[in-house]
C-alpha cells in the first residue's frame, strides 16, 4: 500500500446561474488549471474519476457529455460515481493505494440553477414512505434543526452566529458565492431562516492525486491522505436520532481523526444546524479552525461541495497554513452518508 497525496486543486467561481455554459464548458477551465499546476497532460494520467448527478442535468448518462472536457484523445481509464466528488476521490485513492495507477484526476460538478434543487434532492428518499410525501431538503433540515433546539444543543441565535462566522470567513475566498455578513432573513422553514441555508448555484472542482515520490515531484508540499473512510446511516429518518451522527463519528475513527489533534476542519454542512451535529461527532473544540473557506454556506454546488472541502483542506497544507487537517463530505438528507479524510503535510506525522 502506497502513500497517496492531493497535489493540486482548482475550482470555479461559484455563481447563482451559468445559463450560457454547458457542464463541459463550465468544467474545462478547471481541468486545465489543475493539470497546469502539476505540469501533467491527459496522457500522463493513470486514472480519471468523476462525480455528478443525472437528476440535476435532467438526462441519463449526462456525465459522458462532461467527459468531453477531459478530451477525446488520448484514451483514459475512466470511472464515474453518482455521488459528490468526494466519493470519486475515495475510488481514485483506492486505485492508487493498490498500485493500479500512479496519478489520478478527480473532478465533480453540478448545475442547480435550471430547476428546483429542493425538490430534486427529495428523490434521495425511500420510494415507499418518505418519498411520496415530497418533503424537500430544507424541510428535512428544519426537522433536524428543531430536534437540536428541543434537545438544548443550540438555539436560533447560535445558528445565526454560525452563519455569520462562515460567511465572514468567505470574504477571503475569491471563489465563494456569498461573502460577508448575511442577515438572518425570513423563515424558510421554521426554525431555519434564509441565513441558515446554503445558496443555490453552479460550480465545479478538480483535484490531482499522486502516489509516493511522484507526489513529491509534482508538489512542493503534498497533502498526504493519512486516512479516509465513509459510512452510511439508516435510510428511514424515523429510525435515526437526528441530533447525532454516528456514521460521521465512525468514519472519523476509521480515518484516524482522533489519534492526534487537527488544526483545521473543512466541514460540508450546508445548513447551520448540521455544523452543530458535526462538531459534536468530530469532537472539534475552539482550538480548531473550522471552515476558513466559508464552507457550504458560502458556496454549495451540489455534487462538488464535498470535493471542495477536501481541496480547500489540501490547499491550506500546500501553502503551509495547516499541518494536519480534517475534511468532511456528506450526501443524503440530514447527514445520512458521511465521508471523513485526514490530510497531513510532509513530516507532520513524525
Amino acid at each position: 500500500m502506497r502513500d497517496v497525496a492531493i497535489v493540486a486543486f482548482a475550482q470555479t467561481d461559484h455563481l447563482r446561474r451559468t445559463d450560457e455554459l454547458s457542464e463541459a464548458e463550465m468544467l474545462m477551465p478547471v481541468l486545465h488549471r489543475v493539470l497546469d499546476a502539476t505540469g501533467l497532460g491527459t496522457g500522463d494520467l493513470g486514472f480519471v474519476c468523476s462525480g455528478s448527478s443525472d437528476y440535476l442535468a435532467g438526462r441519463a448518462f449526462s456525465f459522458t457529455m462532461a467527459l468531453d472536457g477531459v478530451g477525446a484523445y488520448p484514451p483514459v481509464c475512466e470511472s464515474h460515481v453518482e455521488m459528490d466528488g468526494a466519493w470519486a476521490l475515495y475510488e481514485a485513492w483506492v486505485k492508487l493505494r493498490t498500485g493500479r495507477a500512479g496519478t489520478a484526476l478527480v473532478y465533480s460538478y453540478g448545475k442547480s440553477s435550471p430547476g428546483s434543487v429542493r425538490d430534486v434532492l427529495t428523490r434521495q428518499l425511500d420510494p415507499y414512505y418518505a418519498g411520496p410525501l415530497w418533503p424537500d431538503s430544507v424541510a428535512l433540515a428544519a426537522l433536524q434543526a428543531q430536534a437540536l433546539i428541543d434537545a438544548g444543543d443550540t438555539d436560533e441565535a447560535a445558528l445565526a452566529a454560525i452563519a455569520h462566522r462562515n460567511r465572514a470567513a468567505a470574504a477571503d475566498n475569491p471563489h465563494a458565492q456569498l461573502t460577508g455578513p448575511v442577515p438572518a432573513g425570513d423563515y424558510v422553514v421554521r426554525p431555519l431562516r434564509t441565513g441558515d441555508c446554503p445558496p443555490v448555484g453552479d460550480g465545479a472542482a478538480a483535484v490531482i492525486l499522486a502516489a509516493g515520490d511522484t507526489a513529491r515531484a509534482l508538489c512542493p508540499r503534498p497533502a498526504w491522505v493519512r486516512g479516509i473512510d465513509h459510512r452510511v446511516e439508516a435510510h428511514g429518518l424515523g429510525v435515526r436520532e437526528l441530533t447525532e451522527s454516528p456514521s460521521t463519528r465512525l468514519a472519523a475513527e476509521r480515518a484516524g481523526a482522533f489519534e492526534r489533534p487537527v488544526d483545521t476542519a473543512e466541514l460540508h454542512a450546508p445548513f447551520t444546524s448540521q455544523e452543530v451535529v458535526l462538531r459534536k461527532a468530530l469532537r472539534l473544540d475552539g482550538t480548531v479552525t473550522v471552515n476558513p473557506s466559508g464552507g457550504a454556506l458560502a458556496a454549495n454546488p451540489v455534487m462538488a461541495a464535498g470535493l471542495i472541502r477536501l481541496g480547500e483542506a489540501a490547499s491550506r497544507i500546500h501553502r503551509g497554513a495547516s499541518d494536519r487537517a480534517l475534511a468532511h463530505a456528506t450526501s443524503g438528507p440530514c447527514l445520512q452518508q458521511n465521508l471523513v479524510a485526514v490530510l497531513e503535510g510532509e513530516g507532520a506525522h513524525a
